[in-house]
Parts: structure tokens; sequence; C-alpha cells
């Protein structure tokens, strides 16, 4: 009977897996939102520039981690090792019940909504096929993790192939010259210019978000050493340019002051320029793009509550490996069976929106585990070193924390609620504690 989870995966998976979580439908409804709060062209694309950069300073540094080879459990494992094992009992309390299980809802409703364009269907007929999707990827998460991760190499193609081909039409058949034309009547609007980007940031920053996600499965890659590393930055890097490139071409089919007030804008450049046909099949890439970054999920933070269970804190089912697919078949299923029943009660709106800022107390604390184990494992090899140390891991650490900190600022209830929520787990850990 196998005990311990095949290692399958190389470079190409894991910048795969990187690049398929971060894309989910953010970079089809952001841009707008961000160019409307930042004020200005330049001021936009510059804050979506430094987003970026800082989300690659975080890769790298998790670069460092990951190649250490831990094992499974990447940032729960950071965090375990780092700051004990309390802490990180709580994100992947956090991750099981709202924020993993929470997104892979999310996802998977979004997707189903956006096939209303193409039949009519009611909200109940929407939920259920968010459902089936649900119940797709756990069937195929269960039958291997190579399989499922050729299914998800699929869909992060199409969906990146279809922004990179967006991207050039919109900007071969659109204004180039007019797209950084000056833009009025939107920007920071009361408070100071800084405040209004920093707004803008959090935005970016929410878009970029899910690379972290892929440390979850540093135990099932070949060669870690090597691979883990290049993949996470690679992948990071790719999404930076394809992120920027994407913004240019709205800008170039729309203008400024439309991309500003649009809700969907990559449906009306597209079909600005190409038609309501070309718009419709902006609607289907998005639905791949969902269902991609949420079949990601799938594959990656059961991870989580495999090592969780075997630290002897969390349920000791979701700790055994399939005797015949080799995958943590039992933590997919119950991950996935979670995430259908917050899919079929809605409650997870309610949920992501108090707790997900939570995220990132724990991927600053995640970052923050290298100054800890530069310090406590000097002499552990470390085939990969995150370039610019300390300059590079402080930055991402202080960007995780001015975010957590503005929304503790901007939306004190929801915070405290979320919060709330996330200490529910504690009782939990201190029953699961006795136990072992």
């Amino acid at each position: 009977m196998a005990t311990q989870l095949e290692r399958s995966l190389g470079t190409r998976d894991l910048t795969l897996l990187v690049v398929g979580n971060v894309i989910g439908s953010g970079i089809f409804l952001v841009p707008s939102v961000v160019l409307a709060q930042s004020g200005s062209v330049s001021a936009a694309m510059g804050v979506w520039l430094v987003g970026g950069v800082l989300s690659l300073f975080g890769a790298l540094t998790y670069g460092e981690l990951g190649a250490m080879d831990r094992g499974s459990g990447g940032l729960y494992a950071y965090i375990r090792d780092a700051f004990g094992p309390f802490p990180a009992f709580i994100y992947g309390w956090t991750l099981f019940f709202v924020i993993g299980s929470g997104t892979i809802a999310t996802l998977a409703v979004a997707a189903s909504n956006y096939m209303a364009q193409f039949a009519p269907l009611g909200p109940l007929q929407r939920r259920v096929i968010g459902i089936v999707l649900l119940g797709v990827m756990a069937v195929i998460n269960v039958r291997g993790t190579r399989e499922s991760t050729d299914v998800q190499n699929v869909a992060t193609f199409i969906k990146a192939g279809a922004i990179i081909l967006m991207s050039v039409a919109l900007i071969a058949l659109g204004d180039l010259g007019g797209a950084f034309a000056p833009l009025a009547g939107a920007g920071a609007g009361s408070g100071s210019t800084l405040a209004a980007l920093g707004v803008a940031m959090i935005s970016v920053l929410w878009a970029y978000e899910g690379w972290q996600y892929v440390t979850f499965s540093a135990g099932e890659a070949v060669d870690p050493q090597r691979s883990f590393p290049r993949a996470i930055a690679l992948g990071t890097g790719f999404l930076i340019v394809l992120y920027l490139v994407a913004n240019v071409a709205y800008l170039a089919a729309l203008g400024p002051e439309r991309v500003a007030a649009s809700d969907r804008v990559a449906g009306e450049a597209v079909a600005a320029l190409m038609g309501n046909g070309a718009g419709q099949l902006i609607a289907l890439v998005i639905i791949v793009s969902m269902y991609s970054a949420a079949h990601t999920t799938v594959i990656t933070v059961p991870r989580v509550y495999f090592t969780m269970a075997r630290d002897g804190v969390f349920f000791r089912k979701l700790a055994e490996v399939h005797p015949r697919y080799g995958t943590p078949a039992f933590a997919i299923v119950a991950s996935t069976a979670w995430a259908m029943v917050l899919a079929a009660t809605g409650t997870f709106e309610q949920l992501l929106t108090y707790v997900v800022f939570v995220g990132w107390i724990f991927y600053g604390l995640g970052a923050a585990s290298i100054f800890v184990f530069r310090r406590t494992r000097r002499d552990e090899p470390r085939p990969f070193r995150v370039p610019g140390y300390p300059v590079t891991p402080a930055l991402f650490v202080l960007s995780a924390a001015a975010l957590v900190l503005n929304t503790l600022l901007e939306q004190p209830r929801q915070a405290v609620i979320g919060i709330g929520v996330v200490l529910i787990g504690a009782p939990a850990y201190l029953i699961w504690r006795r136990r072992g």
C-alpha cells in the first residue's frame, strides 16, 4: 500500500500550475477598477508592474523554501517549521473551510453563470452545473496527479494562448496611439493620490494571487531542488508580462475612458473591434479560465490537509494515499465535498468577503520564515537562494502587511468578523492536540 505521494511533476507542470491558479477572472475584469482608482494610464500600468514585481519577490522567496524540499505541505509546512504548529493549523483550517473551498466554489459557480450567455439558465440550474463541475474535478484529481495535471496543462495553454491572441488582435486593430490618452473624470477622487494608488495596488495583488498554491505540490515534484524555483519564478514572470500586454490591448481597443467605465472590459473590448460573436468567444475563454483555476486549486490545496492529517491535527483519514491511484484521495474528496456545500448554499460569497484578506497574513508569515531558516538551518543545502536577500523577502512581507493593515483600516467590521471566523479553529486545534 502506497504511503507517499508519487513524484511526477516537472518544471513545465509546476509552471503551468502557477499560471493556471492565478488566471481566473481577474484579468478580464480588474483592469477597469485599477485604472479608475489610479487616475491615469501611466499610474495604472505602474501599479500593475509594481504589484507583479512584489509578487515575483514573494515567488523567489518561496522558491528558496521549496527548493529545500521539506516534503508536502508547502506554505503550511513553512509556517509550522518556523513559527510553530498553531499558526500553521489556523492557516490550514481556514484554507479548508473558507479560502480554498470557497475559492473553488466561487470559480465553479461563476463559470456556470457565464454559461447562461449561451443558453437560458435559472439560479438553481447554475448551482447544479457548478456542483457537477466540482464533481468532475474531484474524479479527475482522485484518479491521478499526472492525469489531472495533464488536463490542467491543456486548460492553461488554452486560456493563456487565448489572452495572447486576444491582446495581439486588439493591439493590431485598435488605436495604440490613443491608449495612453489622459483620463478625465476618474482618479483619486477623495484623499491623496498615494492613497488611491494603494487601493489600486490591493486590486492588482488580488489579481496576481494564487502563485503561492504551487508550494503545496512541491512534495510531488521531480527534482524539486531545480524544478520548483525555476517554475515559480518563470510562471510569475510570465504573468507580469501577460497582464501588462492585456492592459495595453484593452486600452487600444476602448481607450482609457471606456476601460475605466467598463464592468466587463475583455468582452466589451473584443466586441467593439470584432463584433458580438467574438465577445461570446471571450465568454467561453473565461469559462475555461475559471474552470482551470478551480481545477488547479483542487490539485494543490488537498496536499495541505494531507500533511495536517499526518501531523495529527486533522481528520486521520485525510492522511491516506489511495492504493491504486497514489493520490490523497480522501483529502481531495473531503475538500471538494465541502466546496459543493458552499456552492449549493451560496454561503461562500459571505465567507470569502470576510476572510480572504486573512490569507495575506499567512503569505507574509510564509515569506518571513526564510529569515528564521537562514538563522536556524544555516548549514542546510540551498540549491537556490533568493536574489537580493534580505531586501527581496522583506519587501514582500511588508506589502502583505500593508494589504492586511489597509483592510483593517478601510473595512474594520468585515476584518474583525473575518478574524473571528478564523479563530474559531483554535478550539479544534486544542481537541486534536489532546487526541494526539
